[in-house]
């Protein structure tokens, strides 16, 4: 029996020490996965949270094929989906016929290359619709038949969201940069 066998095994009979040491074990990992979804930390952790009862609720229908992380990945995701959908402030535009104010994160202390750190800044900065087809498909691997079965969307729906959402992506970094290279061509 596997660590995590033993450890599915005792989350099911109710030990708070198991299912702390399950949670401790993913937390991170699947607080990541829930800050790709939102758009501030607070959410974030009430993503967390939630896709953790979730968790604990429905173990008893892991059936232990493939890793125990991907199955936890998949609630976490479901449930920022899930929670992007009843949240008011996070309704998505499917029209995206509003792109201004929207500008890409700048450093005071740039770095040549663009760091993860600042992607997932801008990634975060798209709108709601490109944000999570973006994850989804890039990050997550899911196709655009199952985002628009997940999102109610249809697959070309999706497809466009994730073109302008790429396309997006590519200007901001771009800018960065060309604002990089100005910089170390003043001296700066």
């Amino acid at each position: 029996m596997t660590d995590y066998q033993l450890l599915i095994k005792d989350c099911l009979k109710g030990k708070a020490t198991a299912q702390q040491q399950l949670y401790e074990t993913f937390a991170e990992q699947m607080m990541a996965v829930c800050y790709r979804y939102t758009k501030s930390l607070a959410d974030a952790e009430d993503v967390l949270q939630e896709g953790f009862v979730k968790v604990f609720r429905y173990l008893h229908q892991y059936r232990q094929e493939g890793e125990l992380g991907g199955w936890i990945r998949r609630i976490m995701v479901n449930t920022a989906i899930n929670y992007l959908k009843q949240n008011s402030k996070y309704q998505y535009d499917l029209s995206f016929s509003d792109m201004g104010g929207l500008h890409p994160v700048s450093e005071d202390n740039p770095q040549v290359s663009m760091q993860a750190k600042e992607l997932a800044n801008l990634v975060r900065q798209l709108p709601t619709g490109y944000q999570t087809v973006f994850n989804m498909h890039a990050v997550e691997g899911y196709t655009h038949v199952e985002i628009g079965e997940i999102l109610g969307i249809n697959e070309g729906t999706s497809r466009s969201q994730y073109m302008r959402a790429r396309n997006l992506l590519i200007t901001w970094i771009e800018k960065h940069s060309n604002e990089l290279k100005r910089e170390q061509y003043a001296g700066k």
